[in-house]
């Protein structure tokens, strides 16, 4: 019997209708799945019979000599491929054409590997399962109090969202929290007409202290003066919480303040001196 290894953070999941329920989860028509962390193979087994090509990331090498073993005709079929190796490093075989992402995901590397996958113009959604905290931020609406840079980032390429929960006694061995699946599926992408590299940093400030206004938060990166012009503007409280906050206005207020500061930009660089 396989025992589960800690430093992979691995917890096989064995509920029967649980996987069931992750399959019926993937959208229809998708040609190639991904899976990360297959471990035994149990919800492989289930992928394998859907219409898509299936392809998985196992960094554990004695459960990789398992799988190949246990999938020699679905290998040989072409159906199947399994690489040994970790999935993060290896991103540019994952992202070699289009995929849909779907893996019980290690809880400590989850919320890295969601972020490559949003940012991943090859992935074209995802459906996962991890940590209930994590689920809740990623999929948070604004004013909910878990509304955070995560979900902002799944929003820009679509709808995320938490489809149900699953208790510790559905995995062997169980863990210590509540998990949860999500399912973002990207049929949009706002983040095409933004520097998206600075929309991050903006999104760090905004949320480096939630209990902060967001007004503070952002005086790190903008002058207060024009902060303050902004939020007269779109008639935003000073007092307002990075939580409270919609998508749209994140987007308004960080596309307002590029454009400010590249307006004192000009101007700076068009003075003359005359000394």
């Amino acid at each position: 019997m396989i025992k589960a290894k800690k430093k992979f953070g691995q917890n096989f999941l064995q509920d029967e209708s649980i996987k069931n329920k992750i399959i019926e989860s993937i959208p229809n028509g998708v040609k190639r799945i991904v899976e990360i962390g297959p471990g035994l193979g149990d919800l492989t087994q289930k992928l394998v019979k859907t219409n898509s090509q299936i392809d998985c990331f196992e960094i554990d090498g004695e459960l990789y000599e398992i799988l190949v073993d246990k999938f020699q005709d679905e290998i040989s079929s072409k159906k199947l491929s399994i690489s040994n190796c970790d999935a993060l490093n290896a991103w540019d075989k994952i992202s070699s054409s289009e995929y849909f992402l779907v893996a019980n995901l290690p809880y400590y590397v989850a919320t890295n590997m969601i972020l490559k996958a949003i940012d991943d113009p090859n992935c074209k959604g995802l459906v996962v399962m991890i940590q209930k905290e994590v689920a809740i931020k990623f999929s948070a609406k604004d004013r909910d109090k878990e509304f955070s840079s995560l979900a902002i980032l799944a929003a820009l390429k679509g709808k995320c969202e938490l489809l149900f929960d699953v208790p510790s006694t559905a995995f062997n061995p169980p863990p210590k929290v509540v998990s949860s699946v999500i399912r973002l599926v990207k049929d949009m992408d706002l983040s095409l007409d933004l520097d998206y590299a600075e929309f991050k940093n903006f999104l760090k400030a905004a949320f480096s202290a939630p209990r902060k206004t967001l007004l503070k938060n952002l005086s790190s990166l903008q002058s207060k003066e024009m902060l303050e012009n902004l939020f007269a503007k779109f008639e935003l409280n000073p007092t307002i919480r990075p939580h409270e906050l919609s998508v749209a206005l994140y987007l308004k207020i960080f596309k307002e303040a590029t454009n400010e500061r590249r307006e004192q930009r000009k101007i700076s660089c068009g003075k003359i001196s005359y000394e």
